[in-house]
Order: C-alpha cells, then structure tokens, then sequence
C-alpha cells in the first residue's frame, strides 16, 4: 500500500520548530483532503494543519506537546485504492529504517529509552529529559553534553529548554566549562561572549505567594509575549515622542460615509484603515523609521508591511500584517484589516499573515485611552500608539479672528529606538502622520 508522509510545514522564515497542541484524528481514521490534522504552535502562530491527501491515518508519530522540527514527519497516511501485501511489506521495513535513523525521539520515548553506558565522551550519553532537534543541533555544534544540558534550566512548556535557552546559556559564559577544546581554539570570541552574557544578566527578584493569593500560570503565548517585551527593551532604547492631532474632517468623514462604504464593499469602515493609510504614507516619506537594525549596519525596508496589534479573546495579543500597505487604498486596507482580526480571533492566522511586519500600530483608543507609550516589536524600531477620539473645544483661527470651537481631537505616541531615529526623525515622522490624518478629504469619494 502506498503512503504519504505529513511533514511539519515551516510556519515563518525565522521558525525552525513548533510543539503540537493537539491531534484531531487517530491511527485507523479515514481523512479526506484539506480536513484538518493537528493543531500546532509557533512563537509566531497557533495554526490547524490539514492533510494534503485522501487515506486513512496509519501511524502518528508524536504526542501532544511534543516539539518537532520542520520538515519532521508527523503522521503517515496510507494512500486509498492501492493495497498489496509485499508492498505493505515493504512500506513497513522502510517505515523501521526511517525510525531507526530519525534525529529525535517524542517525549514518550525519551523516558522510556535508558540511558546509553559511559563511552568515555559525554556527548554521546543521552538523557531523560526531551530536547528539540535545534536545541539538540546547536548544543552538538557548541560541544554541549546532554548531562550539562541537564543543567540548564528551560523557560518552555514543562520546563523545556528552548533555542532561546540555550543562546543565553552559551551568552552567559558558563557553556566554557564543558567546551574546552572550541574555546581552546576560539578564546577571544569565548571571553568577549561571556563578557557581553555577563553585562546583559538581570536578575528577577524573588516573588513569594501569600496567604489566599491564587497562582496562575501563564499560557503558552503569554510566556511568549513577556519573554519578547523584555527582550525588546533590553535590546532598544525606547524614546517616546506625542503629538495631538485634530481629526475633525475625518470622523465627519466617516460619519458620512459609513452606511454607503458597507453597502457598497460589504465591510465595516472603522478608523484604523484611516490611521494605516496615514502611517503608509509617512513611512514612504521617512524611510529610515522603515527599518531594522543588525549590529552597527541599519536596514531599510523596501516594502512598507505595517502590523496591526490585535487583542485576541483570551486576552493576549498578536499582530498580523498588512502587506504592501503603501500600495492600498482605504477599501484595501479596511477589507485586508477585517480579514486579519476575524481570523486572529478565530485562530486562523497563517505563519505568513504575521510575517514581514516593518512598523506597528497599537489602538489604545479602542479602550478609551487617550495615551500610551508601547514597546517596539522587534527588529522593527518604532511603533505607533493611536489614543481615543475626544471632542474638544480648540481655538480656531479664521479670517476674522480666533474663535473656540468643539473639534474631534486624538493623541498619537510613537515609541522608537534611539539607536537609528533620532528625536528629530521620530518628530517629523509622527507629525507628519499627524497632518496626514488632519488633512483629510471630507469629500472623498469611497
């Protein structure tokens, strides 16, 4: 009988993992095309796999909250309409040879593997506890012994250790100990590594529970969240500049055109598409806030791919992006916006729908906040907060003298990295959002 091997696809061009979070069929089910498999997770995205092939499940390979690599076979289904004893046969003896030299064992086999007699070098022991093949991969590479990885306390899902783990482990300078024969031959790189793990080393205070405080655990994506706002200003130093901008012409806008916009393009216009549209334009404007850094060399973006926080009904966040956002219109960006936040709230996110992003905007508006100072979304260096509308009596100037008038005002933050943008960028940059949006077409036709 023929069979077909499902992969572990690669969710995003910087993911080499991903855990699986659940399995919705079992070995003997029947599966049509498309109909979905597993369930899996990323630091990016949580995303249902369907199977590329019609057959029945003839074997699955891991368990649920196993990590496996990509391109890992996961599940084998065998094809329909070709059955054959010898084939069969065959197909099993290759199935045994492919086992016998797969690089990782799921969980379940780890703890029941023994482990392997001295060998007289460390790095063939194996262990009790489960590692990832990249976590496997990098610690071969580094000269890591199983029983020094052991050591190395993990910050992933029951205390796995992650690739981000052991990168700071090896930053920390301790990797030294086990790594004699590299560091023998790499001893400027090894002491500048443990300088710089050294310098970067913050310690948490110890936080103890009181009587009646209740303990609960972080899910998975709001480890990942807390793990990246640290990361991101330990590595930025964040600036925040503010600007209040009168946006009176585009709610009168909106207000106008609302009714007509949803019966004519079948989606909700609300102000976001307004504020992408506005940062778009800006950012074509002021290229250098289109950027990231690597080192000491800074990288302009040549697409401007803007990301829209998202607040997802658990509470935890997540941007998806909006590609190519220089190149939309307002109907562009309100149908690819709605797109975006129905399937984030239904769990539907793409790794590339994530992917890509080269600036920010966060609404704290859509909570009644009028200010905000965000934190970058790494490697990008700036990000846009956009605050409530409020109506306001202002001073208007008119030809005939000042006058106080009720206008529709809102604050705008911009939080960036001082490293690349200047406060005289960041300035221009947000002002010149700012008269996007204040400059606003009443008439425009939709």
């Amino acid at each position: 009988m023929s069979t077909f091997e499902i992969l572990m696809p690669k969710m995003g061009e910087s993911v080499e993992e991903a855990t699986i979070t659940k399995w919705f069929v079992k070995e003997g089910d029947t599966v049509e095309e498309d109909d979905p498999i597993l369930e899996i997770a990323t630091d990016k995205v949580d995303s249902e796999i369907p199977s590329p092939v019609a057959g029945t499940i003839k074997e699955i390979k891991f368990e649920v909250d196993d990590v496996v690599a990509v391109g890992t076979p996961v599940a084998i289904v065998a094809l329909e309409g070709e059955e054959g004893d010898e084939e069969d046969g065959n197909d099993s003896k290759e199935e045994a040879s492919a086992k016998k030299e797969e690089p990782q064992k799921t969980s379940a086999e780890s703890k029941s593997t023994e482990k392997s007699e001295a060998t007289g070098e460390e790095n063939q022991q194996e262990s009790d506890r489960f590692y990832s093949p990249l976590v496997r991969s990098i610690a071969k590479e580094e000269g890591i012994s199983f029983k020094e990885l052991d050591t190395i306390e993990g910050s992933g899902r029951e205390g796995r250790v992650t690739k981000e783990d052991l990168l700071n482990y090896l930053k920390s300078g301790n990797a030294g100990k086990a790594s004699t024969k590299k560091k023998a031959a790499e001893p400027a790189k090894q002491e500048k590594t443990a300088e710089q793990g050294a310098a970067r080393t913050i310690q948490a205070p110890k936080v103890t529970a009181g009587e009646g405080d209740e303990i609960k655990e972080m899910d998975r994506l709001r480890k990942l969240i807390a793990d990246n706002m640290v990361m991101s200003k330990q590595v930025s130093p964040h600036v925040t500049s503010m600007v209040e901008a009168d946006v009176t012409n585009l709610v009168l806008w909106r207000n106008k055109v609302k009714d007509e916009f949803q019966k004519k393009y079948g989606e909700k216009l609300t102000f976001m598409p307004m504020f992408g549209e506005a940062v778009a334009k800006a950012l074509r404007d002021f290229p250098g806030v289109n950027a990231s850094v690597d080192g000491h060399n800074i990288i302009l973006r040549k697409n401007v791919n803007v990301g829209i926080a998202v607040a997802l009904p658990s509470g935890n966040l997540i941007v998806p992006v909006v590609k190519q956002a220089d190149q939309k219109n307002v109907v562009g960006m309100a149908t690819e916006m709605n797109r975006l936040a129905a399937a984030a709230r239904d769990n539907k996110l793409s790794g590339d729908d994530i992917q890509g992003g080269t600036f920010t905007i966060t609404n704290f508006g859509s909570f009644k906040n009028t200010i905000g100072t965000p934190i970058i979304n790494q490697p990008q260096v700036a990000i846009l907060a956009t605050g409530t509308i409020e109506k306001k009596p202002a001073v208007i100037e008119t030809p005939t003298g000042d006058v106080i008038a009720i206008r529709h005002k809102m604050f705008l933050s911009l939080s960036y990295d001082h490293r690349v943008v200047d406060g005289a960028l960041g300035g221009m940059f947000l002002r010149r959002v700012a008269d996007y949006l204040e400059q606003a077409d009443i008439d425009r036709e939709v």
